[in-house]
């Protein structure tokens, strides 16, 4: 079982207790008294670690966190002393945290000093707290009881913190299974799901190869994130210790066109498909074949070839062309969420003429909507880092709601603007509202909508059965194909969801896996 692997037992729950350590610490009402955990969530607000300032990091492609570490600040013992160490830790449920980190108990070891214990206690869960902490939405900040009457826990910024000290400290070091089950497995993309997979596989023993179509592992991680919130070192260096610790990689290798897949199979105990949900959604309106409409993770895989280039010398690639340069050019990006942020953010670093964003939706509500109570996941209006980069540059919010996209124009086949229409919700439909046709210039059109299915080569060529979206159908807790050993997990099995819900299934794949590999 999964529990039998991981490294470091899972620590037991902490009773509540007195902490006895003497710092000092501003309350709400400013007075000055010993910092405390017992009435930490009443006495202290809210902080979460600032950014970099806009202008600073506009001018590079380093991470928007601050570069000092927040281990190092005092302000973080002050914000886990807020954890309330609550009876039933919504936040560590599937509400919550998907893989359960345990919660409660590292923010009291970090509120203790015990950062090594911290440690343990994270790694027993969570297989990339590095890639996490910084890109994860933390739903479990969203599910946190404080927040019901109050602001939740800075939960993310504990967890980088923590993992950022191992690094550091050097407690990270690569752990090679004592023993070999004899057994192969083929781990078919590596992303966050075939990473987490491969390394709960490997810990068991077996001898696991993971097949990535791209000059480097890594999937969503090394390609679709840009480097401002996830610097590839930091992702190499995890892939080095995966290295370190037995797992091979092959890349440049498509299987299902490249290498077919059924060859594959016939070399392996088990086939564990993690290839991500990569069929993007269209924009099928007048003018879609006009040069300067593209879709998302184009522009932004791009753009990461060409840093890669920059530092490394040419890469040979399958994804031909130069990258799509926004430079001195009107940008119009089509779809809120993460993917469109780091278009904003990738595209104000360019040095792009203006940027707007348009949303489909109207303008979220400043807090909970009725219709949407706690621990669910709280919809409401947020500024994240790209449309905090965009007011600077610009003076104002990028973002254009209940925005319906009507047609393309152009000129001698490139695209000169777009025309939109004003909408809004009446019984659930989109209606259209007279009078509000605009027509905007633009000379690049970034579509991020998100993805609708994985790609169907290898489905056809292993004749697997589909659910009603086109993803591989693997029933959730399962993982099982319709395909006798071929297991499916991440986004190409559940459909376009977070890195954490990857690394969920991607363990709970492995777990599944091992299962059918057993002597019975």
């Amino acid at each position: 079982m999964l529990a039998q692997w991981s490294r470091g037992a899972t620590p037991r729950r902490a009773a509540l207790r007195v902490f006895s350590t003497q710092r000092e610490a501003k309350r709400r009402d400013g007075t000055v008294a010993t910092l405390s955990k017992t009435r930490g969530f009443l006495d202290y607000e809210r902080s979460a670690e600032p950014y970099r300032p806009p202008a600073e990091r506009l001018a590079d492609w380093g991470e928007i966190n601050l570069t000092s570490p927040a281990f190092e600040r005092e302000e973080l013992k002050r914000q886990t002393a807020r954890c309330m160490d609550c009876g039933t830790p919504f936040c560590q449920t599937n509400t919550g945290c998907p893989i359960h980190n345990i919660i409660p108990e590292f923010n009291s070891m970090v509120f203790e000093g015990r950062w090594r214990d911290a440690y343990d206690n994270l790694r027993a869960t969570n297989n990339f707290p590095e890639f996490t902490g910084r890109v994860c939405p933390a739903p479990c900040e969203g599910a946190c009881v404080a927040g019901l009457i109050d602001s939740p826990v800075t939960i993310k910024n504990v967890e980088y913190a923590i993992i950022d000290k191992a690094f550091a400290e050097g407690w990270v070091l690569p752990e090679p299974p004592r023993a070999r089950s004899g057994k192969k497995v083929a781990v078919v993309g590596s992303g966050p799901a075939g990473l987490a997979a491969a390394d709960m596989l490997n810990r068991a023993g077996h001898l696991v190869t993971v097949y990535e179509r791209d000059e480097k592992p890594g999937g969503l991680l090394m390609y679709g994130i840009p480097n401002m919130k996830l610097e590839k070192d930091k992702v190499q260096r995890r892939l080095d210790l995966l290295e370190a610790e037995g797992i091979r990689f092959k890349c440049g290798v498509e299987v299902g066109v490249d290498l077919p897949v059924k060859e594959l199979k016939s070399q392996y105990d088990a086939l564990l498909l993690t290839v991500g949900s990569t069929l993007p959604n269209d924009l099928k309106i007048p003018g879609r074949e006009l040069e300067g409409v593209h879709f998302a993770m184009e522009f932004l895989r791009k753009n990461q070839y060409a840093l890669f280039t920059d530092r490394q010398g040419k890469l040979k690639s399958h994804w031909t062309g130069e990258k799509i340069d926004a430079k001195g050019k009107n940008v119009i990006v089509i779809g809120g969420g993460d993917t469109g942020t780091d278009c904003i953010g990738t595209s104000l670093r360019m040095h792009c003429k203006s940027l707007v964003n348009f949303e489909l939706f109207p303008r979220p509500p400043d807090s909970r909507a009725p219709q949407n109570p706690w621990p669910a996941w709280p919809r409401i209006y947020r500024t994240d880092y790209g449309h905090e980069e965009a007011a600077h540059v610009q003076g104002s919010d990028p973002r254009e709601y209940s925005i319906l996209s009507k047609g393309f124009h152009g000129k001698d086949g490139k695209l000169t603007s777009i025309k939109t229409v004003n909408i809004r919700v009446e019984s659930g439909r989109l209606v259209e509202i007279d009078g509000s046709e605009k027509e905007w210039p633009c000379d690049l059109v970034i579509l991020a909508m998100g993805f609708k299915s994985p790609e169907a080569a290898i489905a056809e060529q292993l004749s697997l059965e589909l659910d009603g979206r086109a993803n591989f159908k693997a029933k959730y807790g399962e993982y099982a194909t319709s395909v006798d050993g071929v297991f499916a997990a991440g986004d190409c099995r559940r459909g376009q969801s977070l890195v954490v819900w990857a690394i969920n299934e991607g363990r709970e794949a492995a777990n599944k896996v091992h299962s059918y590999l057993s002597p019975k």
